[in-house]
């Protein structure tokens, strides 16, 4: 078995949770399309979670979960107000436009990867004559790329900006539960009850093989979204194996357990390496990454030291930990960027 590494939090396997509930879920047969028990028994446990009666569905990736919300809100000679850094501008493809027909996204400068009120303002009121795509939905990520969390207040003082320019509000949360973690709240705390209309909620990177949920609090944004996955190919014949890890993960608890494990992971990372000069924190640590500027020379002799890594936001180093993160392995790299230091010094 390869030695883990901390690149991404996709490297990382399936918990025991999810695993149980496939397991489980795979014994006899099951109606196709969604109309299965686990598919019924993963949706009320979102509605339990978040204590509202949502609407679900399940998708098998995040690109197609916020490239569909966001076309479900969204007509083709509408826009999109995104942070410059925001996933769904920066690694999505286009599938954003694609699915939406050509909704244009409009992006705002963020040093941190937060979305201000402030810059919706400016886009929102920057044109408002017809030969420009009309604003319609602001897209938020929880956490954000650098790994910052909205707080409560700061949702809100956004969902006071889209109601005042009657603008929907969309929540990419492929690490939700880990901002959940950070703040110590509750889901509905940083979801409907802030004033998001959609969350795409994130199983893939919080420990299980594949899938996202789409949950819509206001019911009405979700007509014909069944339609819209199905099209796009995302509606999964054996709908109960998207489903059931989710009825693992709920009802244990995982989904935040892990997301604990992770941000405990990070933080361990961060504490190990603040009095070391030579590295800065890009971002403070709120989540599950770690962003370290670091000379070229030190990178370097750490991927020859066998690590991986991206350096794709401003040329830090990001390291990501996932559910799994075994804290001898963080200890290890922590070493190993001390000794990339010392060996650049002397």
């Amino acid at each position: 078995m390869n030695e883990q590494q901390f690149a991404s939090d996709n490297y990382a396997g399936v918990c025991p949770e999810a695993w149980e509930a496939m397991q489980k879920a795979n014994q006899g047969s099951a109606v196709a399309y969604g109309d299965d028990e686990w598919t019924a028994l993963a949706s009320d446990g979102f509605r339990r979670l978040f204590n509202i009666d949502c609407e679900v569905f399940f998708v098998f990736n995040g690109t197609a979960a916020n490239s569909l919300a966001l076309a479900s809100l969204c007509q083709s000679y509408h826009s999109v107000i995104c942070s410059a850094a925001a996933h769904i501008e920066t690694d999505e493809c286009g599938a954003p436009e694609f699915f939406s027909n050509g909704s244009k996204l409009l992006v705002a400068p963020a040093v941190d990867g937060k979305l201000t009120p402030e810059a919706i303002r400016t886009l929102a009121l920057s044109r408002t004559d017809i030969h420009f795509p009309k604003p319609r939905v602001v897209t938020i990520t929880q956490p954000t790329e650098t790994g910052l969390v909205y707080s409560i207040d700061e949702i809100k003082a956004i969902s006071a900006v889209c109601k005042e320019f009657n603008l929907k509000l969309h929540m990419d949360g492929a690490r939700f539960a880990h901002a959940c973690e950070f703040l110590a709240c509750e889901p509905a705390d940083i979801s409907w009850k802030a004033g998001v209309d959609v969350l795409c909620f994130g199983g893939t990177k919080n420990g299980m093989a594949v899938g996202e949920a789409v949950l819509f609090f206001d019911k009405a944004l979700a007509e014909d979204f069944d339609y819209r996955c199905k099209q796009a190919g995302q509606l999964a014949s054996k709908m109960r194996f998207l489903a059931a890890p989710w009825v693992g993960m709920l009802e244990s608890g995982a989904w935040l357990k892990n997301a604990q494990h992770a941000n405990r992971a990070a933080r361990f990372l961060a504490e190990q390496l603040s009095t070391i000069a030579e590295v800065k924190l890009m971002f403070p640590v709120q989540a599950n990454g770690v962003f370290l500027q670091a000379e070229t020379s030190v990178l370097d002799n750490l991927r020859a030291k066998g690590w991986r890594f991206y350096t794709f936001i401003g040329g830090g180093a990001r390291f990501m930990f996932a559910w799994d993160a075994d804290l001898a392995r963080v200890q290890q790299l922590a070493d190993d960027i001390k000794a990339a230091i010392s060996e650049q010094t002397v």
